[in-house]
């Protein structure tokens, strides 16, 4: 019992995390709880899908399937972050004027709320079937009834989402001015952080075999394995013991996405100079 508990509290406090993060950058948004709720719904039903077909996927490219979909929907979930964080480099002027002329009558447009939607669906996809296949092993070893399992999954459950809520509303104490520029720097560490697992998934499916040699280890300190240190990994990307194409990756992410951003912002503020110069 007490396993499966740990197991799915740390599993739901990863995702709430996420979830969490985008709930808050996309304050009063329209329709933002349904685009979540869709994303979340469609990350429980593909967590399903893959906790069915496991065995098959572990076997695909000699071995190595588990690891290239586990960097597969990081991938796509980086991407969706950077647009996300890019998109509102250009609209976030536009955005806060409406807000002031409309108050709570605010539209972010399909295509960020989709985005978000989709990393949603990939963070609980990805902590879902972690969960599922986590509880199948333990049940294979025997020695745990199936209610035994359940009870403590469903405590596991209710304490995650407890503390993901928690760190939610602590978001939203944050005055609404600096809210974007908060969730914006949360989204941008949680896009590297992905990026730099995927590369590590990559590497132990035996591909991208570069600068392999660890360059440090903080594990004596602050264990990945543990909660604070989970909790880290999802937020920043935290890893006791990186290697170095890891921390190209992290780095080269964060550059790129807050260079993006700069352009982007650059672009959408030279009309409004011009604008506000023959006015």
């Amino acid at each position: 019992m007490l396993a499966s508990l740990l197991i799915v509290f740390r599993e739901v406090i990863e995702a709430g995390l996420i979830i969490g993060i985008v709930l808050a950058a996309t304050q009063s948004v329209a329709h933002r709880g349904l685009w979540v709720g869709v994303g979340i719904t469609g990350g429980i039903v593909g967590a399903c899908i893959v906790a069915g077909f496991a065995e098959q996927l572990a076997g695909l490219f000699q071995g190595s399937g588990q690891e290239l979909f586990n960097a597969g929907i990081l991938i796509i979930a980086v991407l969706m972050l950077a647009w996300h964080n890019v998109w509102m480099a250009g609209h976030g002027k536009q955005m806060a004027n409406e807000m002031r002329q409309m108050g709570a009558e605010v539209s972010l447009g399909q295509k960020t709320l989709t985005a978000l939607a989709i990393v949603v669906g990939v963070a609980v996809l990805r902590e879902g079937s972690e969960v599922v296949l986590f509880l199948y092993g333990i049940a294979a070893q025997g020695g745990q009834s199936t209610a035994s399992l359940l009870a403590g999954g469903g405590l596991g459950l209710m304490a995650g989402a407890v503390v993901s809520a928690l760190m939610y509303f602590g978001l939203l104490t944050i005055p609404a001015r600096r809210m974007f520029s908060v969730t914006s720097g949360l989204i941008t560490l949680l896009a590297a952080g992905m990026a730099s697992q995927a590369v590590l998934f990559l590497q132990q499916g035996g591909y991208f075999e570069f600068m392999t040699a660890t360059l440090w280890d903080t594990s004596w300190l602050l264990p990945e394995s543990g909660i604070t240190g989970r909790m880290l990994h999802t937020l920043v990307g935290y890893t006791d013991a990186p290697n170095g194409a890891q921390l190209v990756v992290y780095v080269l992410t964060l550059l790129t996405i807050r260079l993006l951003m700069r352009l982007v912002h650059g672009k959408k503020s030279l009309p409004d100079a011009l604008a506000s110069s023959t006015s």
